[in-house]
């Protein structure tokens, strides 16, 4: 497993490193969010470790830009900044998984087990369309009828979640794992509020709005 490792504590920076590699992990490490864009837009990574608090620009920005350019490379954030917004913040910027610190080596070693399988599927389509529909996977673009839509990172995640899975509900608990990678119920109306927002734009130029509602189960793309 190939690391890309953003952290600017030099100590914790070397214990990070020694313990991933003694798991047989290679890891590259930077600093500076500037120094992470690069190196997570010129090489491949199976996964991106960034903490949040870093000189210059920060780790949040820094994966919002790299989410920005169509980097899909599943992200960590080991942060001291654990507040519920911190999280969610973090979250809606475009990152799978968000680990506090102190941590568990044992658990941030497992969570980069599991988001290095969930990479982007290989065997999915980069172009998926359904009805008039369409998303360009790698380039994070949406279109209707050939019209462009500018759509937020987690309102992308959240479309291209319901677009590969059209014409099956998908229940809340299913959204939550896939596009926010809760492994659990969470009181929170942060798919309520974000499917609002997209189906505004989905549907800004007329047109049928494309998402099904199933009280208390979940959604459906409609696919016909």
């Amino acid at each position: 497993m190939k690391i890309l490792l953003l952290e600017d504590d030099d100590a914790l920076s070397r214990n990070i490193t020694a313990m991933l590699e003694e798991s047989a992990c290679k890891v590259v490490c930077c600093k500076s969010g500037q120094d992470a864009i690069f190196f997570a837009s010129s090489e491949d990574y199976d996964v991106l470790v960034f903490d949040r608090l870093v000189e210059g620009m920060d780790g949040l920005r820094a994966l919002k830009a790299l989410r920005g350019i169509g980097v899909r490379t599943p992200a960590i954030f080991l942060t001291a900044m654990t507040g519920v917004e911190d999280r969610v913040e973090g979250l809606e910027a475009g990152a799978d998984d968000y680990l506090a610190k102190p941590f568990s080596e044992r658990e941030l070693l497992a969570r980069l087990q599991a988001l290095s399988r969930r990479a982007p599927n290989a065997e999915a389509p980069s172009v998926v369309t359904v009805g008039d529909f369409q998303i360009d996977r790698l380039k994070r673009l949406v279109s209707r009828a050939g019209h462009p839509i500018r759509v937020q990172v987690q309102e992308f995640k959240l479309l291209e979640y319901l677009m590969l899975n059209a014409g099956q509900v998908v229940t809340r608990a299913m959204i939550l794992e896939s596009v926010w990678s809760y492994h659990f119920e969470i009181r929170t109306n942060i798919i309520e509020s974000h499917m609002s927002r997209l189906r505004a734009k989905l549907c800004a130029n007329g047109g049928s709005d494309p998402i099904h509602t199933f009280r208390g189960i979940g959604y459906r793309f409609h696919d016909g």
